[in-house]
């Protein structure tokens, strides 16, 4: 599998910048209450925040990409050739 960037620069600097301060919040009160998983989650939520903003690759982005990909290919797969030039539109009854 080879991991493309999907995400800009500007998007993978506000993700390192929430990830770094949920992290920074969850782990400050995970040593106030050691025994509450929910700081434990989300500060791996966070850790895998400033994960994705240093690599530039969001797996939920690129699962969205393709399936907008496979839409269009199942789109394409049901028009017939003569009408493969005409654009689809949805139906607009107003």
């Amino acid at each position: 599998m080879q991991v493309k960037s999907n995400i800009g620069i500007v998007n993978a600097l506000i993700r390192i910048t929430i990830g770094l301060t949920i992290l920074a919040w969850s782990t400050s009160k995970l040593v106030k209450r050691p025994w509450r998983d929910s700081y434990l989650v989300m500060a791996m939520l966070g850790g895998m925040k400033v994960a994705e903003g240093i690599v530039r690759f969001c797996p939920l982005t690129a699962l969205f990409e393709r399936g907008q990909d496979m839409v269009q290919e199942k789109r394409g797969n049901h028009v017939n050739n003569d009408e493969a030039a005409e654009e689809i539109l949805p139906f607009n009854p107003s």
